[in-house]
C-alpha cells in the first residue's frame, strides 16, 4: 500500500480535477513542491501560481516549472486584485496558520471559490487518545509529540462547518474521506471521516 501522502494526494487531485474547469486561474497556498499544480497543469491547462515559506519546497516548484513565490501567504493574498484567480486551493495548509479565518477571506476576495482540506481532528481515534491517553494521537498524520511539532489550528469537521455559517461562506461540495483518506465517509463524518475537503464559494 503506498503511504499515506501519496494515497492523499491522488485522491484529492482526482476530487480537484473534477471541480477545476480547465485554463483556469489557480493560486495554491502552501503548495509544498508544486505538484498539484504540475498535475493541474498537465491534465487542466491551468495557470497555476503557487505559494509556500519553505525554501526547499519552492526549488522542487521551480525543478518541476511551477510558478512560485517564497514567503508569507497573508502577504501574498493581500497583494493581489481582487478575482485575480478563479479558484485558491489550501491542502493541509489551514492549521498551520495563526489567524486561519482571517487567510480565508483573503483567499475568497481574491478568488470567487476556494478548495480547503484538512485532516480531521475530530476523528474517532483522534478522540478516543484524548479520553483515554488525556493527549493528541501521534500518528502518520501528526508523527511527533507536541513539543516538536504542535501545529497551531488542530480543526474538525464541526468546528469548520460553523465557521462557515457563521462567516456566510456557502459550502457548494464537500468530500469526506475514512481513515484511508481514500474511501468516502457518508455516516457521521465527524466522528468517522479523517480527511475532509470543501468546495467554498463567496457568499
Amino acid at each position: 500500500m503506498p503511504p499515506r501522502q501519496q494515497i492523499k494526494r491522488e485522491t484529492e487531485q482526482s476530487i480537484l480535477s473534477d471541480w477545476i474547469e480547465p485554463r483556469q486561474r489557480v493560486l495554491d497556498v502552501g503548495c509544498g513542491r508544486g505538484l498539484l499544480l504540475e498535475h493541474l497543469n498537465q491534465t487542466k491547462e491551468i495557470y497555476g501560481v503557487g505559494v509556500d515559506n519553505d525554501l526547499a519546497k519552492v526549488a522542487g516548484c521551480v525543478k518541476r516549472g511551477v510558478n512560485v513565490y517564497q514567503g508569507d501567504a497573508e502577504g501574498f493574498l493581500k497583494s493581489q486584485p481582487k478575482d485575480a484567480f478563479d479558484w485558491v486551493v489550501m491542502s493541509r495548509t489551514v492549521q498551520e496558520l495563526d489567524q486561519p479565518g482571517r487567510v480565508i477571506d483573503e483567499c475568497l476576495r481574491v478568488a470567487r471559490r476556494m478548495a480547503i482540506g484538512f485532516a480531521n481532528f475530530g476523528y474517532w481515534r483522534n478522540r478516543m487518545d484524548a479520553l483515554v491517553y488525556s493527549r493528541h494521537r501521534v500518528s502518520e498524520v501528526f508523527p511527533r509529540a507536541w513539543e516538536y511539532d504542535w501545529r497551531h489550528n488542530q480543526i474538525s469537521v464541526e468546528e469548520f462547518e460553523r465557521f462557515c455559517i457563521r462567516a456566510g461562506y456557502p459550502i457548494h461540495e464537500r468530500v469526506y474521506l475514512r481513515g484511508d483518506w481514500r474511501t468516502p465517509c457518508h455516516v457521521l463524518p465527524g466522528w468517522r471521516a479523517g480527511y475532509a475537503l470543501y468546495w467554498l464559494e463567496r457568499g
